[in-house]
């Protein structure tokens, strides 16, 4: 599958994969400086690039592993939703869950990207729903007698 990307500033990096089994391809911060995350702060890091995602498919912005581990670093809304009709700049909200500052280089790896498919469906509204062993049993509610 190809996917059309467009450039929206001359230093914007198109997306790389770590390994050729990598699911998730690396987004990079498109920025003209460092830019500090404050403790417990929410800072919103450009690509610049936007995309054209077929219909069909969504692309999910997940974590890095590395920034997520190593410096409490991860998208704000835990994993972000870009919608094949969406055509702007791709915008990683990075939260900070630690208590110290981190600092975003300029070029550096901010989140991954993975294309996944997904149905498209109807909801239908009814008075009562199929009878399950489970039925409402909610949190916890599996594997206890």
């Amino acid at each position: 599958m190809k996917i059309n990307i467009k450039k929206l500033t001359e230093t914007a990096t198109t997306p790389k994969r770590g390994t050729k089994y990598s699911a998730g391809y690396d987004l990079y911060a498109d920025i003209a400086e460092p830019i500090t995350i404050q403790p417990n702060s929410t800072v919103k890091i450009p690509t610049n690039i936007s995309m054209e995602i077929p219909v069909g498919y969504f692309g999910a912005i997940y974590a890095r592993s590395g920034l997520a581990i190593k410096h409490g670093l991860r998208p704000a809304n835990c994993v972000g939703v870009i919608d094949a009709d969406y055509r702007g700049n791709i915008i990683v909200a990075l939260h900070n869950d630690k208590n110290e500052e981190y600092t975003i280089k300029v070029g550096e790896r901010i989140a991954q990207i993975i294309i996944q498919p997904f149905l498209s469906i109807e909801f239908n509204v009814v008075d009562e729903l199929n009878e399950t062993i489970r039925g409402e049993g909610g949190f916890g509610s599996t594997g206890i007698k």
